[in-house]
């Protein structure tokens, strides 16, 4: 068998270009292997993304000067808990795009948490806060612990991984995926209580 998977990887990087074997390990879920055969830098970020490499995604996507890749790069740092650094991304993106909505939804995000960090840490110098992985209590009755926003809504597990879903976009069928792999966890664990 692994004969047989190493004869077809071989074959394949004959015939398929990087990224067109990046985009292959990406739709397998492999994300560390997908954004390390990627070429592209906003399908390399996507990748780092997914596999929970926010710093190594926030600098693939910070080699393309677009808006939207300026804005994923701010959630990759975001992710991260560089809360600055966050800011400033979110800032190009909405230079380059004015009136982004989402985009100032998450400038407002990252200067709150910013600004809950320095309150809470006091001089932290060169660290930052943030998360060394994701991962939501799908069996906590509240949906595990709960995040406010700035106009006092709590948000539940399910609400932040939502999301968390529509703010890191490749291509429509990705989202789509992901979007339906989503409410098809959700409607699994309503079955299931």
């Amino acid at each position: 068998m692994k004969v047989l998977a190493l004869i077809l990887a071989a074959w394949n990087a004959l015939w398929l270009t990087p990224d067109q074997q990046g985009l292959r390990h990406f739709q397998r879920g492999e994300f560390a292997e997908a954004a390390a055969a990627f070429h592209d830098p906003i399908w390399q970020g996507a990748a780092w993304y997914r596999a929970d490499e926010f710093e190594q995604a926030a600098r693939s996507f910070a080699r393309r000067d677009t808006a939207q890749a300026h804005y994923n790069e701010g959630n990759a740092w975001l992710m991260k808990g560089k809360y600055e650094a966050a800011i400033a991304s979110y800032t190009r993106a909405m230079e380059q795009r004015p009136g982004w909505k989402e985009a100032e939804e998450n400038l407002a995000l990252a200067q709150a948490r910013g600004k809950q960090a320095e309150e809470k840490g006091g001089d932290m110098g060169d660290q930052r806060e943030g998360a060394d992985k994701i991962v939501f209590d799908r069996k906590a009755k509240n949906g595990g612990q709960e995040t406010e926003l700035a106009g006092g809504k709590t948000l539940t597990a399910q609400e932040i991984q939502a999301l968390w879903l529509r703010r890191v976009s490749t291509r429509p069928a990705d989202f789509l995926k992901a979007k339906f792999a989503y409410q098809e966890a959700a409607q699994a664990q309503k079955a299931g209580q």
